[in-house]
């Protein structure tokens, strides 16, 4: 049986996945091309900058949406999320949050702390919240502090990825959680989204498959960078941001860096700061996100930038056929859904 918060988002999705909030690079339109395309669509609220931006863009992302379901009732479209760095350094946590509850956001991803003061606001709006964990340890903290879903930050995501293969990750936190678990690493193809689910996922987490789009706010030779890369050319290292993460290996010898002699140790203090206080101190200096690109180890099956749209009817038809190639190897399962989605096969 269902977990009723999983059955509730299945009914108001094409497909079973949960677009990465990536910073700097998802923006207000994408998050509206996503969920216009049936998949949750995210973006961190440190994208907004000023503060008083985001409340901006969270009404200009809620009213697209409505309008869609008014003018299309028949369309799948998804709900959104907003991303939370509830990390000691971000002082805009309080007043994100603040934005984010009068504007009702479905949806909150919190990161890199166990969120329990924020779980009980986005509960009082009638909000979920899914937490990013990349062990055990962390995902029985974020249990503890009430959040409703864990995203599984296996080896080889994108951005501040784990070392934990996404096999063993998900069976030891499926044996103490039977709530949604979404599953991020390397997922680029709609093969990765059945393989997910088929392993005890309930979605699938996925970042760098979006930045190759005409939506993402990257920059042009980010986007081809993407696509002129595989899984070779990601260099995982703490080096940069303080917290061990994956990134282009052209983009970090292009900020002036030998990829194989990056110190073991990190440059500076992990910081999130709201008015670019580095940036300010050093105007010239590479910095991680802006110059030394992000990505996961999924880079070698991305082959060209596509709309949101395009990679998700692409990802829709790779999944259908994973879940046909199952249902017809291993015995008769039950069938194909109308829409082509979530219950292609019932694995």
């Amino acid at each position: 049986m269902q977990h009723p918060v999983v059955a509730n988002l299945y009914n108001q999705l094409a497909l079973p996945v949960i677009a990465a909030p990536m910073f700097l690079v998802s923006g207000p339109e994408m998050v509206i091309a996503q969920s216009a395309s049936g998949i949750i669509g995210s973006m961190p609220s440190l994208n907004a900058r000023p503060q008083s931006q985001l409340s901006e863009w969270l009404s200009e992302i809620s009213e697209s949406l409505a309008t869609l379901r008014a003018r299309e009732p028949e369309r799948v479209v998804a709900p959104w999320a907003i991303n939370l760095i509830v990390h000691h350094s971000n002082d805009r946590v309080e007043a994100d949050l603040a934005t984010c509850e009068a504007h009702k956001v479905p949806i909150i991803i919190t990161s890199l702390r166990a969120p329990g003061d924020v779980v009980s606001a986005v509960h009082a709006w009638g909000g979920k919240v899914f937490h990013d964990v990349t062990t055990l340890r962390h995902a029985e903290k974020a249990l503890e502090a009430g959040v409703d879903g864990l995203i599984l930050v296996s080896a080889g995501a994108g951005g501040h990825a784990g070392t934990i293969s996404p096999f063993a990750l998900v069976g030891e936190v499926r044996r103490m959680f039977d709530g949604p678990i979404i599953l991020s690493g390397a997922i680029s193809r709609g093969h990765d989204i059945a393989a997910a689910r088929a392993m005890g996922a309930d979605f699938a987490y996925m970042g760098t498959r979006f930045i190759a789009s005409h939506e993402a706010r990257a920059a042009d030779a980010y986007k081809q960078m993407i696509v002129d890369s595989a899984a070779r050319d990601i260099v995982y290292t703490p080096y940069f941001s303080g917290i061990p993460g994956n990134y282009l290996r052209q983009s970090v010898i292009a900020a002036g860096f030998d990829p194989d002699a990056l110190p073991a140790q990190p440059a500076g203090a992990t910081r999130f700061d709201s008015d670019d206080k580095r940036d300010k101190a050093d105007a010239s200096a590479p910095k991680p996100w802006r110059d030394i690109w992000s990505a996961g180890q999924g880079v070698g099956n991305i082959e060209q930038v596509m709309s949101v749209a395009d990679i998700v009817e692409q990802l829709q038809n790779e999944y259908a056929d994973a879940c046909h190639r199952l249902r017809d190897g291993f015995g008769t399962q039950e069938g194909v859904d109308a829409r082509g989605g979530l219950d292609t096969v019932r694995l």
